[in-house]
């Protein structure tokens, strides 16, 4: 091993007393008091990059209220960091400071299930990661290799709620790099993710006609029907490269009213990019014939927020690259399709090859049973150190 200096600083880093210290901060994606906080907490941390940071502005996004009305959401502030832009290998690393778990969520506290194994909100998904990639920038930034490696760190605050209001900003920031590193968590036996399908989030809106329930309901156009008929056209699209699923219908009133408003909610989650055009296609359709056959109107909001992120082939060398790192270090590197989606796929979508489970090992995440695997910070410290080096001098997608 030649690089053994650049592997000690990036394993000494004070990794898990950082993880215990941001997941004591709750950063539910909706708690902006809290996501403040832990904007300043890693803005001190990311501070010892020889680089300006700022907490850029979220872009903004609505969404539909049950009764149907459009009201702007609000969203934490992200940390972006720019070190050497005219350094000939430019690169992008990105994570999220939020975590599923809102202010009062039971799931608060860090606890040891054993001596490497915390559980606690956040401390694989992401808050480990976050600290596993400032552990291997600031090793780089010890070698003499810094010169030739330039690179933008985004740490968003709403990846969990689907980066809606970070997305312009990770676009941005991907422009011109040749590589991207995400810190999602690995498996607990340390596989990566491969390909990921695309994921839309779509809301139905549903107008009819009340009438009396009794009296007249033929003058009535009953927009809960024209949602449920609309939720069993969708249900039929599903299959091995599209997944469907209808997911709440708001609506309705008393028994004796025809209702006249309904709100049907529907994820969409697409292999390929080809097959997203073709779930649009389909829903439009949908929504067309079933307005026609209730006589009602339809407005569909929302889209395809993750775009799907196959594997091409320069997305394969980065994933080869990052095996070969791991089989210098003793680390079985392998990677496998997933269901879910992250901003490795708004990265992707760029045009940008990415590896997005850069983070350490864990498992349970989105549970009350989250938990990561200590002995992985090092580990994985280690590995993105080597992945960085090797980009660094040559290595290329």
């Amino acid at each position: 091993m030649t690089h053994a200096a650049l592997l000690e600083r990036a394993a000494a880093a004070p990794m898990l007393d950082q993880v215990l210290a941001w997941s004591a901060i709750n950063s539910g994606s909706r708690n902006l008091t809290g996501l403040a906080t832990m904007a300043g907490l890693l803005a001190d941390a990311f501070s010892a990059l020889p680089g300006p940071i700022t907490l850029e502005a979220p872009a903004p996004v609505d969404a539909i209220l049950p009764d149907g009305r459009r009201v702007d959401l609000d969203h934490g502030r992200n940390l972006h960091l720019r070190v050497r832009p005219d350094a000939p290998v430019q690169l992008l690393l990105t994570g999220h400071m939020d975590t599923v778990f809102a202010a009062d969520h039971a799931f608060q506290t860090t606890r040891f299930l054993d001596p490497t194994r915390l559980n606690g909100p956040g401390v694989a998904d992401m808050k480990g990661g976050i600290a596993i990639m400032l552990a291997a920038l600031l090793a780089i930034e010890g070698d003499p290799v810094r010169d030739r490696i330039g690179y933008e760190v985004v740490l968003n605050a709403d990846e969990e709620v689907g980066s809606l209001a970070s997305a312009p900003l990770i676009a941005r920031a991907a422009q011109g790099k040749i590589a991207a590193l995400t810190y999602e968590p690995a498996l607990a036996d340390g596989t990566l993710a491969g390909a990921r399908p695309g994921s839309g989030n779509f809301s139905a809106i549903v107008t009819g006609r009340s009438a009396h329930a009794g009296r007249n309901p033929e003058d009535g156009r009953n927009a809960l029907v024209a949602a449920a008929d609309l939720a069993l056209r969708l249900s039929k699209a599903a299959g091995p490269r599209l997944s469907v699923n209808p997911a709440k219908i708001d609506g309705g009133g008393p028994n004796n009213v025809v209702p006249d408003h309904a709100v049907l909610r529907v994820n969409m989650r697409p292999a390929t990019p080809d097959d997203a055009v073709r779930a649009r296609s389909f829903l439009d359709a949908a929504v067309a014939m079933v307005a026609a056959s209730h006589d009602v109107s339809i407005h569909v909001h929302g889209g395809f927020g993750r775009p799907p992120k196959p594997l091409d082939p320069a997305a394969e060398r980065l994933f080869a690259l990052v095996r070969d790192c791991g089989s210098e270090l003793g680390l079985a590197i392998g990677w496998s399709p997933t269901g879910g989606v992250c901003d490795g796929n708004n990265i992707a979508a760029c045009g940008v090859p990415v590896v997005d489970t850069m983070g350490g090992r864990g498992g349970a995440i989105h549970s009350d049973e989250e938990f990561l695997l200590t002995d992985s910070l090092p580990e994985r410290a280690r590995l993105s150190a080597l992945v960085l080096h090797r980009l660094a001098t040559g290595g290329r997608p």
